[in-house]
């Protein structure tokens, strides 16, 4: 390993061990920019509906040649030899998980209205985790992030949406992430809620935002297997069945809450609300995982504490669903 590959893992290192306070120094450089609920979220002001905003009733429209993003595959300070940020990562600092799966892009946001089109998650890892990459490297001037410009214009950057959950029971507790750095390619050392993934299609499927939730729900609370073999079929899965059957039954309601973009690597999160009555919970999570393939799981009171450091998405989740917890159902504490 030359002194050039030496030198960006260990700011990678850096990055890794303080994305709280580098998330902290990313928002200072957006004052004005909007914040989601007080945190430190980035949006729009039109991305935050007034209310929640049943998921049902959430409407993706498809668009199969979006224009190419204004940034793409950034090669600032990657060592000699690396074309992306991805490869660098591939070769000298792997996550557990790391695969350039299929993933949809956001091309436009008006809630309840999200246009999607094609991409691959690595369009994602190579400008957001390079951007964060050299705020925790301290270029000056910060070329790369002032060329990316404002966080919330979609056209700037292939912007892979993730489904960022906040599960709340009936009663009023929820279920916490800390995420693994040495597991995840995204956000290691935060605390989130979940489950959370990147909005991405299994196989050939439509845009679906349920069908992704559900299955980020089998991972990361039941620690069930990623791979679901040839021949499968989503919506013969009893599983998915059981929490789908639950919804309709009044169960367990999914909300969406709005979206934004985080300071410091620009991901941006589809905010999301699920309430489901206690008895449901012990039922369908009774075998809640204590360490899933992305980091810890617990649960915690839903009040006015949130866990730190807490990923900007997850405390935006959070706030939202307690301005809204009479519209969600849940019992007020």
């Amino acid at each position: 390993m030359g002194p050039g590959e030496r030198r960006w893992r260990d700011e990678r290192a850096r990055l890794n061990a303080s994305r709280g306070p580098l998330g902290e120094a990313a928002s200072a450089l957006y004052p004005d920019v909007p914040r989601v609920a007080g945190t430190s979220l980035l949006c729009r002001e039109e991305w935050i509906p007034d209310a929640p905003i049943p998921l049902e009733d959430v409407r993706l429209e498809w668009e199969v040649h979006g224009a190419p993003p204004a940034v793409a595959d950034p090669s600032e300070g990657l060592p000699d030899g690396y074309r992306t940020y991805a490869e660098a990562m591939a070769a000298l600092a792997p996550p557990k998980i790391f695969e350039d799966r299929p993933s949809y892009r956001l091309l436009d946001a008006r809630p309840p209205v999200l246009r999607l089109g094609p991409a691959r998650y690595f369009d994602g890892v190579n400008v957001g985790e390079s951007a964060a990459h050299e705020l925790a490297a301290e270029v000056d001037g910060l070329p790369l992030r002032t060329r990316i410009g404002d966080p919330c214009d979609l056209a700037r950057r292939t912007v892979l949406p993730a489904i960022t959950t906040a599960t709340v029971t009936t009663s009023g507790s929820y279920v916490l992430h800390w995420r693994d750095p040495g597991k995840v390619a995204h956000a290691g050392g935060l605390h989130q809620v979940m489950p959370v993934g990147v909005f991405q299609p299994l196989n050939d499927e439509r845009p679906d935002l349920w069908a992704c939730m559900v299955r980020e729900y089998a991972e990361e609370l039941l620690g069930m297997d990623e791979d679901y073999g040839e021949g499968f079929v989503q919506h013969e899965w009893p599983f998915h069945r059981a929490l789908t059957s639950a919804r309709e039954e009044g169960r367990m309601r999914a909300h969406f809450l709005g979206l934004g973009v985080d300071p410091l690597t620009f991901a941006l999160d589809l905010l999301t609300a699920v309430v489901i009555d206690d008895e449901a919970f012990d039922r369908i999570f009774g075998g809640l995982v204590a360490v899933n393939d992305e980091g810890e799981v617990s649960t915690r009171p839903f009040d006015r504490t949130v866990p730190q450091p807490m990923q900007p998405a997850g405390a935006a989740a959070l706030e939202l669903a307690r301005r809204h917890r009479a519209a969600l159902g849940i019992t007020p504490g």
